[in-house]
């Protein structure tokens, strides 16, 4: 019965990381695509010339905290403002032929490396002599690091709960073993047993106890995920429309490595701990 137990909070335990780590892989796989696809843009003020412009903007591009820094003239402001709204009537676009309306709307789109450095950067973007206008997206980056700082806390607290009461489970089956053994331990001790020989089948119990409480885990996320990604497309089409959601492939073998290791270190380690006290016989 305490070998059960072990394995289903350990299998408990181990299932709540794997989700939580699947949340956490995804929630940062969108913040990565929001760092390639939202920028910020900088807009400077009337008058002046274009390579006073391009200088600003090489000062940009030399901050660590951005990826690249593209620049759009005035002429391809106006270019792509009639293309999106004068398709199809494009004729009305030639009486601003010599007078183009956006000739002092030259700017740069800016990406950062990380999101969540976006408030820092615009900070100095306003401070910048010559910038007229900083437009940002300050809901999108505070979005995605609450969710992500939420996620690691709520990880981390229930993840701490469970592998408690797992090191309190496999100590305890690993003291009753023992317990039960201890005639047997007595005798081997006597004929010249090592520690290693009468701790071995304790290590190998411990071991099996959470490599049983890992793959029994692993086994259900493989069937969940795909399972959740599929209702997600169909029920929830804003959201898999912003980003696409990982592949199981992409994140599996992490998720597995984490698992195996959490679960067989536990075992491993609490067995250890605990059978020393017994080999005083």
């Amino acid at each position: 019965m305490f070998s059960l137990a072990s394995i289903a909070t350990i299998s408990a335990c181990i299932f709540l990381f794997c989700l939580f780590f699947a949340l956490a892989a995804n929630v940062a796989h969108g913040a990565k695509i929001a760092q390639e696809t939202v920028g910020i843009s900088v807009f400077f003020n009337d008058g002046m010339s274009e390579d006073e412009i391009l200088a600003a903007g090489e000062e940009i591009k030399s901050w660590s905290e951005v990826r690249e820094a593209d620049y759009t003239s005035a002429q391809e402001a106006w270019d792509t403002f009639k293309s999106q709204y004068f398709e199809g009537s494009e004729e009305l676009a030639e009486g601003f032929e010599n007078d183009n309306p956006l000739a002092d709307s030259a700017s740069f789109e800016v990406f950062l490396n990380d999101i969540s450095d976006q408030q820092k950067v615009v900070s100095r973007l306003e401070a910048m002599d010559g910038v007229r206008r900083v437009r940002y997206s300050s809901t999108l980056a505070a979005g995605f690091t609450s969710v992500g700082k939420m996620i690691s806390l709520m990880s981390a607290l229930i993840i701490g709960v469970l592998l408690a009461v797992a090191v309190f489970l496999i100590s305890n089956t690993i003291s009753v073993a023992a317990a039960f053994r201890r005639r047997e331990n007595e005798i081997m001790r006597y004929i010249g047993a090592t520690n290693f020989m009468i701790r071995a089948p304790f290590l190998v119990e411990g071991l099996l106890l959470g490599l049983f409480g890992a793959l029994i885990p692993l086994g259900g996320i493989w069937f969940l995920y795909e399972k959740g990604v599929l209702y997600l497309e169909q029920n929830y089409s804003l959201i898999t429309g912003l980003f696409e959601p990982l592949s199981l492939r992409d994140i599996f073998p992490y998720m597995a490595g984490g698992a195996m290791l959490l679960g067989v270190g536990i075992g491993v380690v609490v067995s250890l701990v605990t059978i020393r006290k017994h080999l005083r016989v």
